[in-house]
């Protein structure tokens, strides 16, 4: 017998998560050039490149997540974004989300981009529920539990990575 308390839970997780994603990804899309100047402006090497990667990855991400479909991938997908940001953005302004003024820039904490991706983690390891096009394709189980560890894990690892490649924040312009 399904457990509809879960495959509810699992639903409003997916479907919140990825309406924040998705609205990301759409506002990158319609803002490229200021997106990619901030990219650049963080002191990210191949800004454009940054620019198209990280509006894929929240479109897609928040796509499938809403669908239920791919989850533990598009849970991961959503660590991956959320890594760099804390390492890129908010990693020295403390924890707290509250806005400060840091040398004529408003700086966030980092506890929005834990909170986002410790719960993309929750849902890549229980898996998208019954409510998942996952499930109807009996697939769901697939990629979830500790397949959906090492996807989370793997997509922390690549996002260390990209920031070591492209991020260069003493030349940022």
């Amino acid at each position: 017998m399904p457990d509809n308390g879960f495959n509810l839970a699992m639903l409003i997780l997916r479907v919140g998560i990825g309406l924040i994603f998705l609205a990301h990804g759409i506002k990158h899309a319609r803002g490229r050039e200021k997106t990619t100047n901030w990219f650049a402006s963080l002191g990210f090497k191949q800004a454009p490149l940054q620019w198209l990667m990280s509006t894929a990855t929240e479109i897609g991400a928040g796509l499938l997540l809403i669908l239920g479909l791919l989850t533990s991938l598009a849970a991961a997908g959503v660590v991956g974004i959320m890594v760099v940001a804390f390492i890129t953005v908010h990693r020295t302004a403390g924890f707290f989300i509250t806005s400060f003024m840091k040398e004529g820039v408003e700086v966030e904490g980092w506890e929005y981009v834990f909170t986002l991706a410790f719960a993309a983690s929750a849902i890549a390891v229980a898996g998208p529920g019954d409510w998942s096009i996952d499930n109807g394709l009996e697939i769901a189980h697939d990629l979830d539990a500790w397949i959906g560890v090492i996807l989370v894990a793997g997509a922390a690892l690549l996002s260390v990575g990209q920031v070591l490649t492209f991020w260069r924040p003493d030349e940022a312009s």
